[in-house]
């Protein structure tokens, strides 16, 4: 996450009516309003190859993606953020306080591509923050510089399972939504400056 701007302080509904007119995106968290800066070609790359291959698999099912435009509020911690993917998985429930309608609250799945900027937030202080969605189920973390999707599955007793698949030749399993993404697809068009060897190691 980016530095809070100055002075800009305000209340959820003062966000949202301000976010709809903002020229920039911005995520709320505590009272505060965070710019959110820019992606490389990689990391936009990385982004529509996910959602296009997620669209396709997810066809005929009850499941659908949504792209980095839809936010998502966590009820408890009042945090607004517009992750990279999201997969809904049944009819979609709204934040009240957004009568746009352009706050999900119930997603199934999240992923997020990590930049320099943002991993520590990403993998800190955003995955605690999603934890507390009771309807997600699963997190997904896209590397940009190297070939390597981890994934924290949520289990029935509430505990999170880490699998990580490494290297292109290896595929993903997003086993909350049942599908199964080669890495080859999502790095498809991006040039990687290192090579990670291929290895998967499944939920135990």
């Amino acid at each position: 996450m980016t530095q809070p701007q100055a002075d800009r302080r305000c209340t959820p509904e003062e966000y949202l009516r301000r976010e709809r007119d903002a020229q920039t995106r911005h995520e709320y968290y505590h009272g505060e309003v965070f710019a959110m800066s820019g992606g490389t070609f990689e990391h936009s790359r990385i982004c529509a190859n996910i959602i296009r291959e997620l669209g396709n698999r997810l066809k005929g099912t009850p499941c659908g993606v949504q792209e980095r435009n839809l936010r998502i509020r966590v009820p408890r911690t009042m945090l607004y953020t517009y992750p990279d993917a999201s997969v809904l998985c049944g009819e979609p429930q709204f934040d009240p306080l957004d009568a746009g309608r352009q706050t999900l609250t119930n997603p199934t799945l999240v992923v997020e591509v990590l930049s320099p900027s943002t991993e520590s937030w990403d993998r800190g202080g955003k995955f605690d923050n999603y934890r507390l969605i009771d309807s997600l189920r699963e997190y997904v973390l896209v590397r940009s510089e190297s070939a390597r999707v981890e994934t924290f599955l949520r289990q029935p007793d509430g505990r999170w399972v880490f699998s990580v698949a490494a290297g292109l030749a290896a595929a993903a399993r997003f086993h909350s939504i049942e599908v199964e993404l080669p890495l080859a697809e999502i790095y498809r068009g991006v040039v990687l400056p290192e090579q990670e060897q291929p290895s998967a190691h499944p939920p135990v």
